[in-house]
């Protein structure tokens, strides 16, 4: 009968301590990283579309929706911080879910062009712990290979900071 105690409380602590993990990976902003706090301060001033575009970025491509699920929003890219180089407190793109006429900033992308990286690195890029995605040529950008990362700064993704495609954004509101 003890047996049967201990392995009844083992399993109430363990699915405790899983329900406080999984709580976390659902809603990233309640424990943000390192990462995610250098990118809200570092893009804080952007939450106007119009100090992004006053700082070099711009409209890319339209809003980019999932194919099954989620989007990713509009990318503002600032073309001079496409140089191969990677700073937390510089993304490349800047990432805007529009809503009733309304831009709202929602996350980042890291974007460094793949052959340039591989002129001097044999992996991908890393930033705070956060290896950088591949994507080759072709793809549904028409740009060149390429290393990204994303970082949902300013809006939660149920799927955790770093995924490509956030549920939580939608290009419905163009």
């Amino acid at each position: 009968m003890k047996q049967l105690v201990f392995v009844a409380s083992y399993i109430v602590l363990a699915a405790g301590a899983l329900s406080f993990v999984a709580s976390a990976q659902e809603n990233p902003a309640q424990i943000p990283s390192k990462l995610v706090q250098d990118v809200r301060g570092a893009t804080v001033q952007y939450q106007n579309v119009s100090a992004a575009t006053a700082a070099g970025y711009g409209p890319f491509l339209g809003c980019v929706s999932g194919s099954d699920h989620g989007a990713m929003g509009i990318h503002y890219v600032n073309p001079a911080l496409l140089n191969g180089t990677v700073d937390a407190t510089h993304p490349q793109a800047l990432i805007y879910e529009p809503s009733n006429g309304q831009l709202t900033l929602v996350g980042v992308e890291f974007i460094v062009d793949a052959a340039t990286w591989l002129k001097n690195n044999s992996s991908p890029p890393v930033l705070d712990g956060q290896t950088f995605l591949y994507v080759d040529s072709p793809n549904r950008y028409n740009i060149p290979p390429f290393f990204e990362l994303h970082v949902w700064a300013w809006r939660s993704n149920p799927k955790g900071s770093f995924m490509d495609w956030n549920d939580n954004v939608s290009c419905a509101g163009q």
